[in-house]
């Protein structure tokens, strides 16, 4: 606010200045700003902005008296090396017969002493020419400046972009990198020859990515070099999964107190790597503290505005900033800037006092001398010194001065070179030389297109951005115990390879005890297998390592999420891969299975042999009391029981699942419907033998008997028809019981026709049961009803233990319990009813005759 209300007083001054001569036939400069500067004359005029001093100091103001003007102090070498480098540059093109032809350059440079109101008087100066009187008011001929190199900082091009591009008056700057300066509604006229920090950031983030630092530190100056720098950086460093650990803002005004508390930060942070962003003037008591608290074992990586300062290239600051990464405008190297760099002389000039400050500093003399000082010759030898000024090796700031030089002077050697009648403005015309107008300047500048002598591209974007290229730099200890900077890699946007970074690792020096770079995470990386979980309260970036539950995974590293595997599949141990879930069914190759295959095999076997020994004895009393007939139907029921066993072993299958229970009810309810059967001609024997029921044989004989028997079972095969025709059982795969198998089932389609083919056979053996227990006490000829009763508790009970038994087992188990009840009721029928008769046909053959079984009874009466 206050930059702008400067400006406007400033200009409304001078328009009542100019308002107050109008009635004259001639306008006067109302007054001359205290500058440093050099000249020379020419046709046509560039300006230049520098900072050739490090330090302004303003007077006191009284408010009594004009203030007298500021001075400066600190004479930087280095600066005043690209001063000349425009210059030199000048001079090459004015010496070139093919640019710019019978045309001759000439240059006002001025020092902005690093400060804003300085520099905003240098660019009014420049501006507004420095003639004394000027008296065309009609303001034809070319302008007093044509364009100006700089100003090299990013406040200062703001403010006085924002008043030259008013006038559309080219400003070409060789170390202003904002981004906000990128801006063409606000900055129309501005160019430059360095990268903007849009780039530099995402440069200094691709070193970031490419050694895997997560989290890192950030300092930046409290200009808007610095404050736009620092936006960006939380931008793309977060694009990459980075975090910034802490933040902290370089005081405007040096104070002690906050440059110690922001070194007491970055020596307890856990962040290893620092970024800056600020230029030597900010960041210098900064590291002074550093040094005096001995703060080391972090990387600093350096932004292009202090990377390459030589006031931090101390031995006193090595062991701290020893192995600093940073990036820097391309390097570039200029042929006879060397030579000429050592022809300079200073003269009487007051124009020229800048070359006169910079002998008095370079030798250490006066000009205007007292009695102690020394006195300037002005034929002192440079070539007997070694300074930044004479130092060509390292040719940034100076390359990019000498390229926006060049941009101008191709700018208007392109508009020199316009055809009458082909112009690029209205009704196509061209520009006059001799009425130029900064806008047709802008319009060829804009489209400027060369390369260098070092071979590097020269061009604008739309924004007036160069392209984006850096080296990046490390500093490394010398041989007397300094630090030497050296081009370790290169940070190229349009690399043709498409890799944006190069870096020569075997190059790096690491200023740690390892010698290897430092790792700078909040968190180690989630290996796969885990996911990554967020700290409360904390950056993203610091995190802990979850395990994946069961059936998930992760294959990468550092995942925020686990995935699911699919159906059937499963997690390995390591949860990294998918793997196939084990299948689980009742097989006949593990120990369960062949255990009850073989309990099946032998109550088959068993049957077979009661029959072969029932078939060889069939004669006898005691296979033929209560009809044999009916015990060879009961045995083979009670095959087909034990037989239906092996339906229920194996892969299921859709036959198997549909015939398993089938099977199953209509053997049971042929065995129970025998028994039953059997227990009835139990009792119509009983009554038969006494003389009120001596027809009830007669009523049941064998073939009501068989006759009973079939229509029974009919009734389970029709039940098993209408079930099985309805919801049939199929194979199913059932992830339910274990989530990391699938066990392999039959689902029975219809619980309700289950239940009643269950219940068809319970109620059948209930009856039976019922009928036994009544005949339990009928004389000892007939007492087979008493083996009936205890066959059937047997079978009730085990029915009965099976129902919870078979809900309560998960998987295969529950096939297992189907099958032992089913065993388990079979070998209770089979030994309860038959051993008796066996154990008296091969045992006691003498009490298997009528004689023996009828004298028992004969006895009793």
């Amino acid at each position: 606010m206050w930059i702008t209300l400067h400006i406007c007083l400033y200009l409304s001054f001078n328009c009542m200045s100019v308002a107050s001569e109008v009635s004259s036939s001639t306008c006067r400069l109302q007054g001359h700003f205290k500058l440093n500067g050099m000249y020379q004359d020419g046709d046509l005029v560039i300006g230049g902005l520098f900072e050739v001093h490090a330090l302004t100091v303003f007077p006191e103001l009284s408010f009594r008296s004009e203030p007298q003007p500021p001075y400066c102090e600190k004479f930087d070498m280095a600066s005043f090396q690209q001063a000349l480098t425009m210059v030199f540059a000048l001079d090459e093109i004015n010496k070139n017969p093919r640019l710019l032809p019978n045309i001759t350059l000439g240059y006002y440079i001025y020092d902005n002493c690093v400060k804003l109101g300085v520099s905003f008087r240098a660019a009014t100066a420049l501006i507004s020419g420095t003639q004394e009187s000027f008296s065309n008011l009609n303001c034809t001929g070319p302008p007093p400046m044509i364009g100006i190199v700089g100003d090299p900082g990013s406040t200062h091009s703001i403010a006085i972009s924002s008043v030259l591009g008013l006038f559309r008056v080219p400003m070409v700057s060789y170390f202003a990198t904002c981004s906000c300066l990128s801006d063409r509604k606000k900055y129309p006229s501005f160019f430059r020859t360095i990268p903007s920090d849009a780039f530099q950031v995402r440069a200094m983030v691709q070193i970031l990515r490419h050694f895997g630092w997560t989290w890192v530190g950030l300092i930046y100056s409290d200009d808007d070099y610095g404050i736009y720098a620092a936006q960006s950086f939380y931008q793309d460093v977060q694009l990459f999964g980075g975090c910034v650990g802490f933040s902290e803002i370089l005081p405007r005004d040096n104070n002690h107190r906050d440059i110690q508390r922001i070194v007491k930060v970055i020596q307890t942070s856990t962040a290893k790597v620092v970024v800056a962003f600020s230029t030597k003037a900010y960041l210098l008591p900064l590291m002074d503290e550093v040094a005096l608290q001995n703060v080391t074992g972090k990387q600093w990586i350096a932004s292009e505005g202090w990377t390459t300062s030589p006031v931090f290239h101390t031995q006193r600051l090595l062991p701290f900033l020893g192995g600093t990464l940073g990036i820097a405008i391309r390097r570039g190297e200029i042929q006879g800037l060397h030579e000429f760099l050592y022809y300079l002389r200073p003269d009487n000039d007051p124009k020229n006092n800048m070359v006169r400050i910079f002998w008095e500093n370079m030798f250490g003399c006066k000009f205007e001398t007292g009695d102690k000082e020394k006195m300037c010759t002005g034929q002192e030898d440079l070539s007997n010194t070694n300074t930044a000024y004479t130092d060509v090796s390292e040719l940034r700031a100076s390359y990019n001065v000498y390229k926006a030089v060049y941009a101008l002077a191709h700018a208007l050697h392109d508009l020199m070179q316009c055809e009458e009648g082909r112009g690029p403005f209205s009704d196509n015309t061209c520009a006059d030389i001799t009425n130029l107008q900064p806008w047709q300047v802008v319009h060829y500048l804009q489209k400027v297109n060369f390369t260098t002598g070092f071979g590097d591209h020269v061009s604008f974007d739309k924004n007036g951005d160069a392209l984006a290229i850096y080296d990046v730099l490390n500093w490394q200890p010398s041989a007397d115990g300094s630090i030497i900077v050296r081009t370790v890699g290169v940070v190229d946007k349009g690399a043709a390879t498409g890799k944006v970074l190069t870096m020569d690792e075997d190059a790096l020096y690491w200023n740690f005890e390892t010698r290897k770079p430092p790792r700078s995470v909040c968190s180690e990386s989630c290996p796969p297998g885990t996911r990554r979980a967020r700290r409360k309260g904390l950056p993203v970036c610091c995190f802990d390592c979850l395990p994946c539950a069961d059936g998930e995974i992760s294959n990468t590293t550092d995942a925020n999420e686990c995935t699911l595997c699919p159906d059937d599949f499963w997690s390995n141990p390591e949860k990294n891969h998918c793997i196939p879930k084990e299948v689980e069914f009742l097989s006949y190759e593990e120990p369960l299975g062949i255990s009850l295959t073989t309990a099946s095999l032998l109550g088959t076997c068993f049957c077979a042999v009661v029959m072969i020994i029932f078939a060889h004895h069939r004669n006898t009393p005691v296979v033929r009391a209560n009809n044999s007939e009916l015990s060879f139907l009961l045995l083979l029921s009670l095959k087909l029981c034990f037989l239906c066993v092996l339906l229920f072993i194996g892969r299921p299958q859709l036959w198997t699942c549909q015939l398993r229970h089938a099977v199953f009810g209509i053997s049971f309810v042929l065995c129970v419907s025998s028994i039953l059967v059997k227990t009835m001609v139990v009792i119509a024997v009983f009554k038969s033998s006494r003389p009120e029921g001596k027809g009830a044989m007669k009523w049941f004989g064998a073939a009501q008997q068989r006759g009973t028997v079939l229509v029974l079972t009919a009734l389970q095969v029709a039940i098993c028809v209408v079930w099985l025709s309805t919801a049939s059982p199929t194979p199913h795969k059932n992830s339910q019981y274990v989530s990391s198998k699938i066990v392999y089932e039959c689902a029975i389609g219809s619980v309700a026709g289950f239940a009643v083919l269950l219940g068809y056979i319970g109620f059948l053996a209930a009856v039976s049961f019922m009928l036994a227990f009544l005949a339990r006490n009928l004389p000892d000829s007939f007492n087979e009803a008493k083996f009936i009763t205890f066959s059937l508790l047997i079978f009730c009970a085990v029915w009965i233990a099976f129902v919870p038994a078979y809900v309560s087992s998960p998987g295969k188990y529950a096939v297992a319990v189907e099958i032992f009840a089913i065993l388990a009721s079979s070998f209770g029928l089979l030994v309860a009813i038959f051993a008796p008769k066996c154990y008296i046909i091969l045992l006691h053959p003498e009490r298997n005759t009528k004689k023996a079984v009828m004298g028992r009874e004969m006895s009793k009466k």
